[in-house]
């Protein structure tokens, strides 16, 4: 099944650890959504932002490992959806965690993430040659709330 990672999972590092069978397929854009930070990263629907993404091919086992790393169902459900791969934009579904409603309303007050998660996102955005606006523009959004 393919997986989108579009927060701290772009770190290569940390999935290794997370979901030791995964494959990278290579990069995409989530046309129509926006990153957001509620302490943690989470995408919402959005009609004129996109949000660039990394694509892993993952095994029965590794979404178990991730469910349980992501708090599946009650921090954050999954959605599949629709998502343009690598220079050929090969149209695939894929699978995208996406925090709850109560779970975003709860960290309304504390949307800024720490400088460790953040960083781990920069350093994804960085390796994947990700536009790093997108994420400077996420930070900004949290800082205002």
């Amino acid at each position: 099944m393919y997986y989108i990672a579009y927060g701290s999972n772009l770190s290569i590092e940390q999935m290794k650890v997370r979901t030791p069978d995964a494959v990278i397929v290579g990069t995409g854009m989530l046309q129509g959504w926006r990153l957001l930070f509620r302490k943690f990263a989470t995408i919402k629907k959005s009609k004129n932002f996109n949000t660039p993404v990394l694509i892993w091919d993952i095994s029965e086992q590794d979404e178990k490992n991730l469910d349980r790393y992501e708090g599946f169902p009650n921090f954050y459900i999954k959605k599949n959806v629709k998502v343009r791969i690598g220079r050929n934009n090969e149209e695939v579904k894929a699978m995208v965690y996406i925090m709850t409603p109560e779970a975003v309303k709860a960290r309304i007050k504390e949307a800024l993430p720490s400088e460790y998660y953040y960083s781990l996102l920069a350093q994804g955005y960085q390796d994947f040659g990700f536009d790093e606006n997108i994420l400077l523009e996420a930070l900004q959004e949290a800082q205002r709330i």
